[in-house]
């Protein structure tokens, strides 16, 4: 059954546009606030009157352009912050002189800081710098002088907004890497999959052409020479390294993106581990079960038999056709409890050193189809082997793999 591919995004910067939203809104009903209980104070209060009128329209009609980084266009930053350098600059006609020079609000208020913000989180530091710098300079020119209260809202504004742009420039780069480290992960944990299989079908077939082509001999042994070379390309293939196309960047407003392809869902209930396990038995193999079922979950229960079967391969391939072989079955209760399966033969064992050497030349049938297996069902297998007393193979899986 063929497997499907999964979408996962992840933005730490959309929080930040929905913030910026938030705040857009709530300071421009603050900058009408402070209007609405001082509008007796004002030179020509229609000015400012017809300003918060703009303001509140703009405010929340352009709420859909500060949804994402998308939507968040150049052109809609420079009428936003158009809109917030007429307000300042407005000010010194609407508000009466005094209040100017003893150092009351702009008509924005606080709500020119979210148009420098839009900035910061679309653009990073750069943006916001510029922003930021041109809202100073129009802060100065509204007030006449560089009072002290006015330098220091304005260096306020200038550190909050870089800081804030270059927090968004190094998330949105570790969003990056996060991204392309999860890819590559999941990639590499399919290729092991696909490895295991080959090995556990394809491998095994050209390596027995091989020698059986060389005991038959004539053409035979031409066809098993072929056979061995093909294996020997198709174990190189396959323990070869993994540089796999990355697909991690995308458009910033959607985060980073990672798509990585998992097998289907098991839909059905848990499988009987012992139905799985007993077409092992045999002449040579025998099987040593509980009494009662050893439910497992289907997914886990076919990889758990396929690393039996496995272990069984490498004692026939390794111990010879007369080896005997054993399987012991064992439920061990409690919380969380765990199934453990043991394969033990009579061969001549393994020797020192040889599953190294093994991995080395790109035998794998140890470290992925019994030991890649188990670990990606979170259990583990161990390996005891002594020259000449046989090998144990001993795999434990939790319950609830």
């Amino acid at each position: 059954m063929p497997g499907r591919e999964r979408v996962m995004r992840m933005s730490v910067e959309q929080p930040l546009w929905r913030a910026l939203a938030a705040y857009r809104v709530l300071t421009m009903l603050y900058a009408i606030g402070l209007y609405a209980t001082a509008y007796d104070r004002f030179a020509r209060p229609w000015v400012a009157l017809s300003y918060y009128g703009v303001l509140l329209v703009w405010t929340l009609a352009t709420l859909p352009k500060v949804a994402g980084a998308a939507s968040c266009t150049r052109r809609f930053l420079a009428a936003d912050l158009t809109i917030a350098l007429t307000g300042i600059l407005l000010t010194p006609v609407a508000d009466a002189h005094q209040r100017v020079t003893d150092g009351g609000p702009t008509l924005p208020s606080i709500w020119t800081a979210g148009s420098v913000l839009a900035f910061a989180v679309k653009g990073g530091w750069r943006w916001a710098a510029f922003a930021s710098t041109t809202v100073a300079a129009a802060n100065l020119v509204e007030r006449g002088s560089p009072a002290r209260d006015t330098v220091h809202n304005v260096i306020l504004v200038w550190v909050a907004s870089i800081a804030i742009g270059y927090v968004v420039e190094v998330a949105r780069a570790s969003e990056r890497t996060l991204a392309r480290a999860l890819e590559i992960e999941a990639a590499t944990r399919e290729r092991e999959r696909l490895a295991r299989d080959i090995h556990d079908g394809v491998l095994q077939v050209l390596a027995m052409v091989q020698r059986r082509g060389a005991v038959i001999g004539g053409e035979a042994a031409e066809l098993g020479r072929l056979a061995g070379e093909q294996e020997v390309a198709l174990r190189t293939l396959v323990s070869g390294g993994l540089v796999p196309v990355s697909r991690a960047s995308e458009d910033a407003a959607e985060g980073a993106v990672v798509r990585v392809v998992e097998e289907p869902d098991d839909t059905g209930g848990p499988v009987d581990l012992r139905a799985l396990l007993a077409p092992y038995a045999g002449a040579r193999v025998s099987l040593a079960e509980p009494g009662a079922p050893v439910p497992m979950p289907p997914g886990a229960a076919r990889e758990l038999a396929a690393a039996v079967g496995a272990a069984l391969d490498n004692v026939r391939r390794h111990a010879g056709e007369d080896a005997r072989a054993w399987i012991l079955v064992e439920d061990e209760p409690g919380e969380p409890g765990e199934i453990v399966v043991t394969v033990r033969d009579d061969g001549p064992g393994i020797p020192a050193g040889r599953l190294a050497q093994a991995e080395g030349e790109g035998r794998l049938g140890v470290a992925l189809s019994i030991r890649g297996r188990l670990r990606d069902l979170g259990g583990s297998a161990e390996l005891i082997s002594v020259p000449g007393q046989g090998t144990e193979v001993e795999l434990k899986v939790p319950k609830d793999a």
